[in-house]
């Protein structure tokens, strides 16, 4: 049973805040390089996105190695998938391996583009979104408050590391490296006893939500041992909420799916549009139509704790053999975030049957609708061919995986806030912890698997959780930056967040393997 954060602190509580304080200068150091690094590769214009990541994943792996962050260096490296793995334990704990619990930490390694050109245009000399702040460079406030959901007043700023990925997610797996350091160091004194962390940076998450994670559940552990199948996950995505407050702990997200529409008409000169079939203006038609019934809520559900479902035309390619011509195809999609009852089926149903596609087809057009598939190899060469579609989940309020949390942040983290009068607004960080969701999308979409799916063996005594039609391990995430802030021309990460990020997932282990 958790001793409660009402009793008097423990040793190993000022232990890990002691050297979550101790190491904050030394988590900024990897940070910093982590996003500097694909600045360096001339030969790779996309280094750092998805499937780019090798360049960062050595880096980090060499990291984790040089800084005692895994007692031995074959504890560190690289699945078939590119995902950067690595593993700590306390093997003298006398818990056999079979009983211990299995915490895995996750965070993903690629960005978004940088955009370097835009933060220049946008913010001047003072932030580039890889060398991070300049010194001396002034830096104006209402510039960066326009590009941002959330900015703390600018007394606060030299908390503040700047740059791509510094919030989405490079902090998260930075958190990560530094807590499993920590954990090694307080082996002695019970930080990990009975249970076994390992810890994944994962790969082409920006492009294909849950990538890593969902070829773990594919391809590994099916007929694995219990000391491989997680008890609970821990996504370190950022948790921060540019109204609620930063590092909340959160327990589900919305599901995310791409829809794919392709209308094909009949191409002809621009001056005799009569002549052709225009699958421009009738897809046109078919986002206008989409957009107006999104307005009004039509087809969208909502849920108490996840939140409404949404759609959005989110990209297109059209296919002309000119700009005086009537096109001949036209292809677009709509990126659409399901809510617990939606279903994929439900979702292209929706744009299928919208008038403007009968309409289309009625004037000779062939119209499809379908979920495409995410078919780009990783960086280690990896094949991949998966639709996109990305389950969303949730984990009970009352689960010991998020009783747990909740606990270990007032233990390591709530003594420390000091609310302003009057409490706390905006991104600051609460004394309480505050137990939420994501609006967007993270890693955690790869770990469910459908319900009545029995390769891989999970004892009763992991809790697995049922949402739905998917069952998964319990997740919830806690991770330094803001979501208003992510993709973002002049992201960053406050520091204050990471330090409390890295002592929450240091305290956290042993005080799950007492539930």
């Amino acid at each position: 049973m958790i001793e409660s954060a009402a009793d008097a602190p423990t040793s190993l509580d000022h232990r890990v805040g002691e050297l979550a304080d101790r190491y904050l200068p030394l988590a900024v150091s990897v940070l910093k390089e982590a996003i500097r690094i694909p600045a360096d590769d001339q030969d790779d214009p996309q280094a750092g996105l998805s499937n780019h990541e090798g360049h960062r994943l050595q880096f980090l792996r060499g990291a984790i190695v040089d800084l005692a962050a895994v007692e031995r260096e074959g504890d560190v490296g690289f699945d078939d998938f590119g995902n950067l793995v690595w593993t700590v334990s306390d093997p003298f704990d006398g818990v056999a391996p079979e009983h211990r619990r299995v915490i895995m930490l996750d965070g993903h390694s690629d960005t978004v583009q940088a955009l370097r050109s835009q933060w220049a245009e946008k913010l001047g000399a003072a932030v580039d979104p890889y060398d991070g702040r300049r010194d001396g460079v002034p830096l104006d406030e209402g510039a960066l408050r326009a590009q941002l959901g959330w900015v703390p007043p600018e007394e606060e700023w030299h908390h503040l590391l700047f740059g791509r990925g510094a919030a989405d997610q490079l902090a998260g797996v930075v958190s990560q490296i530094i807590a499993t350091k920590i954990l090694l160091e307080l082996r002695d004194e019970g930080a990990l006893r009975g249970c076994m962390v390992r810890a994944y940076a994962t790969v082409a998450e920006e492009d294909n939500d849950g990538g890593g994670p969902r070829h773990l559940v594919r391809d590994v552990l099916p007929g694995a041992p219990a000391d491989l199948v997680p008890d609970v996950v821990i996504l370190t995505e950022g948790t921060g909420d540019a109204v609620k407050g930063a590092l909340g702990i959160y327990r589900g997200q919305r599901g995310r799916m791409q829809i794919e529409v392709t209308v094909v008409g009949r191409s002809c000169h621009g001056s005799m549009p009569a002549l052709g079939l225009n699958p421009l203006e009738h897809g046109g038609a078919i986002l206008a139509e989409a957009a107006a019934r999104h307005a009004r809520g039509e087809g969208m559900l909502d849920h108490p704790v996840v939140g409404r479902g949404t759609r959005t035309a989110s990209w297109a390619v059209l296919d002309t053999p000119s700009d005086c011509a009537v096109p001949d195809r036209f292809t677009f999609r709509f990126d659409r975030r399901l809510t617990v009852g939606e279903t994929p089926e439900q979702a292209v149903a929706e744009i299928d049957g919208l008038d403007a596609v009968a309409a289309a087809r009625a004037a000779g057009l062939d119209v499809l609708v379908a979920v495409p598939r995410y078919t780009t190899p990783t960086w280690a060469g990896c094949a991949v061919d998966n639709e996109q579609v990305y389950p969303g989940w949730i984990t009970p309020e009352d689960h010991p995986a998020v009783t747990a949390a909740v606990e270990a942040y007032r233990r390591v983290v709530s003594p420390l806030v000091q609310e302003p009068p009057g409490g706390a607004t905006g991104a600051m960080l609460r004394a309480e912890p505050r137990v939420d969701t994501w609006v967007f999308s993270t890693d955690g979409v790869g770990f469910p698997v459908p319900a009545g799916d029995e390769s891989i063996a999970v004892p009763p005594a992991k809790r697995w959780v049922v949402s739905g039609a998917v069952r998964h391990p319990a997740m919830f995430g806690i991770g330094a930056g803001v979501e208003q802030n992510t993709h973002r021309i002049g992201e960053f990460v406050d520091t204050r967040e990471l330090r409390h990020a890295i002592a929450v997932l240091a305290r956290f282990p042993s005080l799950f393997a007492a539930t």
